[in-house]
């Protein structure tokens, strides 16, 4: 694996809009709506027994993380490059009763230990990942013996009637509709992996055993440990 300082192959600049302050926000206001994290929480209890311990890595505002600690089975932590975002994964949390672990931190360089996670789940952040190669090999490096990662996100060769269809089903209004679908086409679409990629940067990391899954607008990677 390579070190925290190296610029591997698959490095590359952020292209993303810097999720801070005022963006930040609008991101958290915006993105409930549309986003069935209560389904995709579920859909991660089928999976982890209870008692596990569960990373999401670029929580945002932090509502999946908040999902799963509902269910009072797990031990969830979260970390996010963004300051802003953090403060919203706290205050989110402790508005919904909860105790969740988020911390500021890189997806390339995790702030915890090697096998302290039973699952790890990153959605529809990866493609703004500087170090791709090297976030997988974090996500892979902190599972546990037998432990699962999961990594949902757009995918490069979407089409543009595919967007509007998912966009349209998110019941945002209409201008709302037309910042999300401009997003999409002009920052979105550009930083996202083509299945080829994701190979590539599975097979730079290192990991062993893993699978591809193409599904609707966006794709699933799986890690096993």
């Amino acid at each position: 694996m390579t070190s925290n300082n190296v610029q591997t192959k698959s490095s590359k600049p952020y292209k993303g809009m810097a999720m801070e302050g005022p963006i930040a926000r609008w991101y958290a206001q915006n993105t409930r709506q549309g986003r069935e994290f209560d389904v995709l929480a579920k859909r991660v209890s089928q999976i982890v027994p209870a008692g596990g311990r569960v990373l999401e890595v670029a929580p945002g505002p932090g509502f999946l993380s908040i999902e799963l600690a509902k269910m009072s089975k797990y031990q969830v932590a979260g970390v996010d490059i963004s300051k802003t975002f953090v403060e919203i994964e706290r205050a989110n949390a402790k508005d919904a009763g909860v105790k969740i672990d988020f911390r500021q931190g890189d997806a390339a360089n995790l702030p915890f230990e090697d096998a302290s996670f039973d699952f790890v789940i990153c959605t529809a952040a990866f493609k703004n990942f500087t170090r791709p190669a090297r976030a997988l090999g974090e996500m892979y490096r902190v599972l546990r013996l037998q432990g699962k990662a999961l990594v949902i996100d757009l995918r490069h060769d979407a089409s543009r009637a595919e967007i509007d269809r998912e966009v349209d089903g998110m019941g945002l209004n209409w201008i709302n509709r037309f910042f999300t679908k401009s997003a999409f086409s002009l920052m979105l679409l550009k930083n996202a992996y083509t299945e080829q990629q994701l190979r590539e940067f599975l097979s730079e990391a290192g990991i062993p055993k893993s699978r591809i899954q193409l599904s609707g607008i966006g794709f699933e990677v799986w890690l096993e440990k």
